[in-house]
């Protein structure tokens, strides 16, 4: 297997890699088998872990994380990169930093390497089942929010803050206040949702972009296999003795963007490490730029259908 690359973010001296395990699962795997999974990730060779507190799997990772330091499966804690996520419910005044320490005792962790908020949008109640009341669901204050993020930077909390979902005019309305400007915007991404207009405004504005459901999301009550089903990219696997989704996370791969992929069985968690020795050619790369887009993840199918919601949902 080829060495996993990493990728340096603005500013800073450390690299991220550039592939990380997805963490959540809907249903929820549950604690034992997502613990086992990250393990099974980190003998594969995955350094960097995808996690948030609306996936309930912090807890899990936390204690593989623990568990593979005591195995010496890692050497250090620093030897990983841990990603969570601020969720809805705890984006008002005073509730940032808290919400970070939580994320902090699920995870048995005293940093994370990156704390993106979720969502662009605000929830005035922690709520456990959707959709939500359209009473519950407010605009974001990117001010008081984006304060709160630095916070967490400034206490140690984090090394790192990014976003995600957020759209060209959510991330214009951060950098115009921001002191430490977002690392990184983790979006939707894939041969079906190419995000080539947000990828040019990120790039241009020293913003990362890792891409979550790079496979479509397959067998989620929001993803289908209109990847891992279509028949251009398994025409270019088979040329190429590759799997399809081989194919398709090599081409999120090649546009300069990180990868957050989940899958928990065995053998797909090693065929998506094996992307990095080998390239698509310019034939196949003007196929993929042909395919039809369509996003498979919208806000709406989470909170209700509610007016902020799709107004959100459009600008995306």
């Amino acid at each position: 297997m080829a060495a996993i690359p990493s990728v340096k973010l603005a500013g800073e001296e450390t690299a991220m890699p550039v592939i990380g395990m997805g963490t959540a699962s809907f249903p929820a795997a549950g604690l034992e088998a997502t613990k086992a999974a990250v393990l099974e990730a980190i003998k594969a060779g995955y350094r960097h872990f995808d996690t948030a507190f609306a996936y309930g799997s912090e807890k899990a990772l936390g204690e593989a994380v623990a568990e593979a330091l005591r195995l010496g499966l890692v050497e250090s804690r620093s030897d990983l990169f841990i990603t969570t996520k601020l969720w809805a419910s705890f984006s008002g005044p005073g509730q940032v930093v808290p919400a970070c320490k939580m994320s902090l005792q699920n995870l048995k962790l005293e940093y994370v390497d990156m704390y993106l908020i979720h969502w662009p949008v605000r929830m005035t109640e922690m709520v456990w089942k959707t959709p939500v009341p359209e009473e519950l669901v407010q605009s974001l204050d990117m001010k008081v929010v984006w304060e709160g993020m630095e916070e967490c930077v400034n206490l140690g909390l984090t090394k790192r803050i990014g976003v995600s979902n957020f759209s060209c005019n959510f991330l214009d309305q951060i950098l115009s206040i921001a002191k430490i400007p977002p690392a990184v915007n983790q979006v939707e991404m894939n041969p079906f949702w190419q995000q080539k207009k947000l990828r040019d405004f990120c790039k241009e504005k020293g913003i990362h972009i890792t891409a979550y459901s790079p496979l479509g999301a397959n067998n989620t009550k929001w993803g289908d296999n209109r990847i891992l089903g279509n028949d251009v990219l398994a025409d270019i696997a088979k040329s190429m003795g590759k799997t399809t989704a081989q194919v398709a996370l090599r081409w999120v791969y090649e546009q300069g963007v990180s990868i957050a992929s989940k899958s928990f069985n065995k053998e797909r968690m090693r065929q998506n490490l094996e992307i990095f020795d080998w390239c698509l050619s310019e034939e196949d790369l003007d196929k993929i730029s042909q395919l039809p887009q369509t996003k498979g993840v919208t806000l709406a199918a989470v909170l209700g259908p509610h007016p902020l919601v799709l107004e959100i949902d459009a600008s995306l």
